[in-house]
């Protein structure tokens, strides 16, 4: 997800998107524990991802 999708979210969707990808990182690394994936650089992105919505929902809250 780019920064410019991420901004473009309101507060709500953000927050219910950033649930749903620590969800998904979560799953992802218990299956790479059990069975490697295939691309493991899946995991990285997932992290930056999380990374981007958690920063721009910080910015917003700083900025009320």
């Amino acid at each position: 997800m780019k920064i410019k999708e991420v901004k473009s979210l309101d507060a709500k969707e953000l927050a219910e998107k950033l649930e749903n990808a620590k969800a998904a990182l979560d799953t992802m690394k218990l299956n790479h524990q059990i069975s490697p994936l295939e691309n493991p650089s899946q995991i990285k992105a997932a992290r930056r991802d999380i990374a981007r919505m958690m920063t721009e929902l910080r910015s917003r809250e700083l900025n009320k």
